[in-house]
């Protein structure tokens, strides 16, 4: 699975499960808890879809926000994972 699929996935997840005024506005790098998208309960949904979807099990120390803040971190953190 490339990069492009996995942001894909992600960005389905966040507009479909999160309200984002405008989905198709929504940039890879916008702070999806600056913005209000998501907040402390929507992070643990993001981090229980990850493990879901991507069979990645989410470390206590790697839920921050360098990891999963926005789409583009998400999706990185996902390629650097599965990488390793």
């Amino acid at each position: 699975m490339d990069a492009a699929h996995v942001r894909d996935k992600v960005r389905a997840f966040v507009t479909s499960n999160f309200p984002v005024a405008d989905p198709s506005g929504l940039a890879d790098e916008t702070s999806l808890l600056d913005t209000g998208v998501i907040d402390s309960t929507g992070v643990l949904e993001i981090i229980k879809f990850i493990e879901e979807d991507f069979g990645i099990k989410v470390a206590d120390d790697e839920m921050v926000p360098d990891n999963l803040e926005s789409v583009a971190k998400v999706t990185a953190y996902v390629g650097r994972k599965r990488a390793g």
